[in-house]
């Protein structure tokens, strides 16, 4: 009976199916397992290398952009340096003239010469700039006479006017050319167009004869 019964045993049975296929479809379960990983792995490595591509050549791209504003920032500044250079150039030029000896353009009588040599330069300047105010104010001037004796006064003949103005270069050139047009006003609208003179030369004071 027991041998019958070890004959009989299901593992000995050619029937009944064995082990190790089950060990093998185990096997190959695993095996396809690890084939998808790997897939996914080389698939997921593909991806980050397209990844690192793309960002190297976005560095790249960036850095030729910012290689060639820099190129464009300095040849502004080197443009802007250069303008302002010139334009320095033409301010200190103009400066200068503005500078140099005024030339007025009304006739000048030095009554002790005779000329206009040996003025000063604070003379001219002031004959200038009164004759200029006048213009302003709608008078002509005709000459400036530095009469004899005077280092320090100057007579306006305007055209129209048998008078004259006496200013004084101790005064600024503007107030006194304002001073003088509010005088001539004064005396056009009391009807006087005849006069000998008007005085400036005082701040605050004028007068006429």
């Amino acid at each position: 009976m027991v041998g019958r019964a070890s004959e009989e045993s299901p593992q000995q049975n050619e029937n009944y199916p064995k082990l190790a296929r089950r060990k093998l479809n185990r096997k190959s379960s695993l095996k396809i397992g690890r084939t998808i990983a790997e897939r996914t792995e080389r698939i997921e490595t593909a991806n980050e290398r397209a990844a690192a591509r793309k960002k190297d050549k976005f560095k790249k791209a960036l850095r030729i952009v910012l290689t060639i504003s820099g190129f464009i920032l300095i040849i502004l500044v080197l443009l802007g340096l250069y303008f302002g250079f010139q334009n320095a150039e033409s301010k200190l030029e103009e400066l200068n003239n503005s500078s140099s000896t005024p030339n007025p353009t009304i006739e000048i009588i030095d009554e002790d010469s005779a000329s206009s040599t040996g003025l000063t330069t604070r003379m001219l300047e002031f004959i200038d700039q009164v004759s200029t105010s006048l213009r302003e104010f709608g008078f002509t001037p005709a000459r400036a006479v530095i009469p004899i004796n005077s280092i320090r006064e100057v007579d306006f003949y305007l055209d129209g006017y048998s008078g004259f103005i006496k200013t004084t270069i101790d005064r600024g050139a503007g107030v006194t050319a304002e001073d003088a047009e509010r005088m001539l006003r004064y005396l056009s609208n009391i009807d006087i167009s005849d006069f000998s003179y008007i005085d400036v030369r005082l701040s605050g004071k004028a007068y006429w004869k």
